[in-house]
């Protein structure tokens, strides 16, 4: 193996949002590039990794794929402490879980890390001809908190590499310390399921 010089930062990323939403299907678009309409709801949360190279660094993501029940609201705390970046999900076609999506950047700004990085991700955009949430409306919400907006497909993948990578941009390095990329097997991703 070539030694190589590239920095390998290591990222905790936790996914929120309403139950229905996409955040499993999303996350396994990214991970897996698989989707899968008949995905199980997530109880508890659902842990996968996947590394990605920018232009001069690696980084891989930690991800917590938290379920958007209810009753597990109470232990998304526990996920997104010490979180680096938040993945903020909501339907394209569903008004309810855009407001959903806001009570979740607000609890960030309370009780996350301050320099948590927060993306709002509007997805199920192969939807549109059906949509409920105006994009501008969600560009202004996400411009007016500070959280930066895309929308996604985890059906098609529009949008759903950019999301990651954008997100991997925008984490300050100082957020996680480098490791040496060639010390560390960055060439698979894994999956497994918690609580």
């Amino acid at each position: 193996m070539a030694s190589s010089s590239r920095a390998m930062y290591h990222f905790k990323v936790v996914l929120l949002g309403n139950s229905g939403v996409g955040k499993s299907c999303l996350v396994n678009r990214f991970v897996k590039d698989t989707f899968s309409p008949d995905i199980e709801s997530t109880i508890g949360a659902a842990f996968l990794t996947q590394t990605i190279a920018l232009e001069t660094e690696t980084v891989k993501f930690e991800i917590w794929d938290t379920a958007g029940q209810e009753r597990y609201r109470s232990l998304a705390p526990m996920y997104y402490r010490g979180a680096q970046a938040a993945v903020v999900v909501f339907s394209l076609v569903d008004a309810e879980s855009f407001a959903g999506a806001k009570a979740w950047v607000n609890e960030l700004q309370k009780h996350g890390g301050s320099d948590i990085v927060i993306a709002l991700a509007g997805n199920k955009s192969d939807l549109s001809h059906v949509r409920k949430v105006d994009r501008d409306t969600a560009i202004e919400y996400a411009r007016a908190t500070g959280c930066f907006y895309l929308e996604t497909s985890a059906k098609t993948a529009v949008g759903v590499n950019e999301l990651f990578q954008q997100v991997a941009r925008r984490v300050p390095k100082t957020a996680a310390p480098p490791r040496r990329a060639d010390m560390l097997d960055t060439g698979d991703s894994s999956s497994g399921k918690c609580c």
